[in-house]
């Protein structure tokens, strides 16, 4: 509805009959106003009182105490006539939408109380306190009391109320707390508890009762005198004086609730509900702490002092970690259903060190090895997590982790009889330790760098031979016939052989082994993967270098190199009708510096061989410029076919020298070692081997008279017609690939004979730049440069080495001082 409808104004006839209608109910009223002169002064009086009440300090409405009569019709005056007329005044000015105010002034009279109203009201509330405290019906009703408690805090009797219930409550409390049932010693300690639950709730529950009665005065008389307590902490207070200083009954509730944990401690079914409700009680007191809390923890520190030493020796160390771990979820469960939340860090902190930190030491002494030797996962993480609680804890841990290793690891290098399956049982033994670190240990670094350094630490306890060892592992997995590996398989090996790889100091024993075998692979055509071959090759770059890698990688060339020539060579060979097209020459050209060296060996060729070789070197020189050739006959091989064999023809793979052999059996079907050594002029040992893998082997094309394993002189070796073999091509060159002692000894020499050239250009570069220089100060920064392991003895030979050849000199003066000389 708009506004202009809703105030729609009178027309004149209207508003003329309102007036006079008006008038006359005005002139009847004055004709009774005489009459009621007295009655309109007690009503004015009374209606002042109750003006003065609504407007009274706390804005709320009071009601009137006086029994009044009379009836509002008389409570009228003369001015009410003119108001009246005002009004009908201001109804006829009036327009749409004028507000007007309305004030309201209080009488001057002020209200009072009847004679005797707080004595009786005293009285009244005494009589509802008192029968809330004893649980007794109220006589009166809650609407009553509580206007009484208005009225009495309205005319200034507040304190006075106060004074009174506080007094009823002291006396309730203390009543209660000398009940012969509480402060007796003949009562059971769950029922005593259960008696002082149901006395403390009851009392809460009054306490409710009491203040919503009192609540007016708790609102304004307490808010207004910050000195006293509300209603609920004046009743808290009370309790808790009284209850503190009957020390029998805070004793009694404070064992009480001890014997109950305990025995919850020790598998009982306790009520928690009942222990609850009595923590409340002591922290709503605000005594938990002095009156229960140090005794609690006291308690808990000599049940599981107790219990772990108990435990210790009765149990291995996976069943007494399960234990900790269960009694941690206890206490923490006990906390989250009745202990307070502040008594969690000293609660635990207790239980971790009586049960962890007290015998730290004894756990990982006596389970810690035995959990890492038997891979228990899960143990293991129990253990970390439980060590991670306690102060020093995961040091602890990685200290002995860290001395595992390195016993183990030593057992592992340091046998000899463990050489075969050294480098396998290391990689087995770092995935183990691996394992354990990330899913155990949480991947800490402190634990990886433990892990490096125990490593690193027993792998250089025998020097040497785990670096030879390692390069011979990666050339067994590099050398074609690995079967049973995928490509993805083989690169994830070489990535561990490269992690084993950093932990050696003696690089440079690893890279003379590893070229040699290198060079074996190549040259006699046994490398199972190009691919693979670079992928190591680039692995070692990437970790030491260039230089490292730089002799290998011109093998590589090399090889690359000598295909490209032996290509041509046939082309070259058809196209000029040269009669090598029978026999599949090939030959390989290797640069020295590249290669291992190998002593020239000079043997005796059989004529369908020299032919086509003259050819070849003929073709060779012609094809390269500059430079000189030496050839060496020692990784040659060869396709021999024979074709009187009983079974049928066979085609056997072997090695040149093999070949050698067996070719002399086309003239004499009988032959001594001696006349063999004379018609090939094989080096001795060479023959022995050749003629063993022959005649000794799995495939034994010729026999050997007498039987045995070694070749002795004198021995007589015959053709062997009744070979078989399910196979027509047939490989027997595997002698070529397998390491003879000299070959070591000789690798081995070598390596020592390059460390020295590397302590001789150490020392001089030191001297040359410091000119002089004390002994001791020379081998600390020797042993600073030089890469590999070296012993103070070695170093003072080269030094003295250098002194001999005029490098350097003693001082004349003092004979432990060294001058370069120049």
């Amino acid at each position: 509805m708009s506004a202009a409808k809703k105030y729609k104004p009178m027309d004149t006839t209207e508003l003329h009959e309102n007036t006079e209608n008006i008038a006359a109910c005005l002139k009847k009223a004055e004709s009774v106003a005489a009459a009621g002169a007295a009655a309109s002064s007690l009503g004015r009086s009374a209606f002042a009182a109750q003006n003065m009440n609504s407007a009274s300090t706390n804005g709320e409405r009071l009601p009137n105490f006086s029994k009044l009569s009379g009836s509002h019709g008389e409570i009228r005056t003369a001015s009410t006539t003119s108001n009246l007329l005002n009004r009908v005044g201001a109804i006829h000015n009036s327009k749409p939408g004028d507000v007007k105010k309305i004030v309201i002034k209080n009488f001057k009279a002020k209200p009072t109380l009847p004679d005797n109203y707080s004595e009786d009201t005293y009285v009244k509330l005494e009589e509802a306190v008192i029968a809330i405290q004893l649980s007794k019906p109220i006589k009166y009703s809650l609407e009553e009391l509580y206007q009484a408690v208005v009225n009495m805090c309205s005319h200034k009797m507040d304190a006075q109320l106060y004074s009174k219930l506080k007094e009823l409550t002291e006396q309730h409390v203390k009543r209660n707390i000398k009940l012969k049932e509480l402060t007796g010693g003949s009562m059971d300690k769950l029922i005593l508890l259960e008696k002082i639950n149901h006395w403390w709730l009851s009392f809460c529950q009054q306490m409710i009762m009491i203040r919503s009665i009192f609540l007016y005065m708790d609102r304004t008389y307490v808010l207004q005198n910050s000195s006293i307590h509300s209603i609920w902490d004046m009743g808290l207070d009370l309790f808790r004086i009284h209850f503190a200083q009957n020390s029998v009954v805070q004793k009694r509730t404070v064992d009480g609730l001890l014997t109950l944990i305990e025995k919850e401690r020790q598998g009982s079914t306790v009520d928690r509900g009942l222990l609850k409700s009595l923590v409340r009680m002591l922290c709503d007191l605000q005594i938990y702490t002095s009156s229960f809390e140090e005794k609690f923890l006291d308690a808990t520190n000599q049940l599981y002092k107790a219990e772990s030493q108990r435990k210790m020796q009765e149990l291995e160390v996976p069943e007494y970690l399960q234990h900790v771990n269960k009694r941690l979820a206890e206490e923490n469960e006990r906390l989250r259903h009745y202990l307070d939340s502040s008594t969690k860090h000293p609660l635990i902190y207790n239980v971790e060190k009586e049960l962890l930190a007290e015998h730290l030491t004894s756990i990982l002494q006596k389970g810690l090895d035995s959990l890492l030797e038997d891979n228990r996962l899960n143990d293991l993480t129990l253990l970390y997590g439980l060590l991670s609680r306690v102060k020093n804890g995961t040091s602890e841990l990685c200290g002995n982790f860290n001395g595992f290793i390195k016993k183990k690891g030593r057992t592992i290098v340091i046998d000899p009889e463990k050489d075969k399956s050294m480098v396998q049982d290391l990689l087995d033994f770092k995935d183990k330790m691996d394992v354990i670190v990330r899913s155990c240990f949480e991947h800490n670094e402190k634990f990886t760098n433990s892990l490096r350094e125990a490593f690193e630490f027993f792998i250089n306890q025998r020097a040497n031979k785990p670096a030879e060892l390692i390069a011979k592992y990666v050339d067994m997995k590099l050398r074609s016939g690995n079967k049973g590996t995928t490509d993805e398989e083989l690169e994830k090996t070489l990535d561990k052989i490269m992690v084993l790889f950093r932990f050696i100091h003696g690089k440079d024993v690893f890279e003379a082994f590893y070229k040699k075998d290198l060079a074996k692979r190549l040259l006699v055509g046994k490398s199972a993967s190009v691919d693979s071959e670079k992928s190591m090759l680039s692995k070692l770059k990437q970790e030491c270098g260039g230089g490292f890698t730089s002799k290998l990688e011109g093998m590589f060339k090399d090889m690359e190199l000598s295909r490209d020539i032996n290509i041509a060579f046939r082309g070259h060979a058809l196209s000029n009708n040269r009669d090598v097209h029978n026999l599949d020459l090939c030959v390989s050209i290797l640069t020295m510096g590249y290669w291992p060296t190998y002593a020239p060996t000079e043997v005796t060729m059989p004529p369908q061989f020299i032919n086509p070789q003259q050819i070849l070197i003929s073709f060779i020189w012609k094809s390269t410029v500059g430079g000189s050739c030496s050839g060496s006959q020692r990784w040659g091989t060869a396709c021999y076919v024979r074709n009187l064999m009983r079974f049928g023809p066979k085609e056997l793979l072997v090695s040149l020298f093999q070949a050698l052999v067996l070719l002399l059996f086309n003239d004499k079907p009988i032959l001594s070692y001696e006349e063999i050594l004379a018609a090939t002029l094989i080096e001795d040992g060479e023959l022995r081997r050749t003629l063993q893998s022959l005649a000794c082997g799995r495939a034994r094309v010729i026999t050997k008279t007498p039987k045995g394993r070694e070749i002795l002189d004198g021995d007589q070796f015959d053709f062997n017609n009744e070979f078989t073999n399910k196979l027509f091509r047939i490989k027997i060159n595997q002698i070529q690939m397998k390491e003879t002692n000299e070959e070591q000894k000789a690798t081995e020499e070598r390596v020592f004979q390059d460390r020295q050239y590397q302590i001789d250009a150490a020392i001089v570069r030191i001297m040359k730049m410091r000119k002089t220089l004390s002994h001791n100060l020379l081998i600390t920064e020797l042993f600073n440069q030089l890469t590999f392991p070296v012993k103070p003895a070695d170093l003072k030979k080269r030094i003295e080495s250098l002194i001999d050849r005029d490098y350097m000199e003693r001082d004349k003066d003092n004979q432990n001082q060294y001058n370069y000389v120049a």
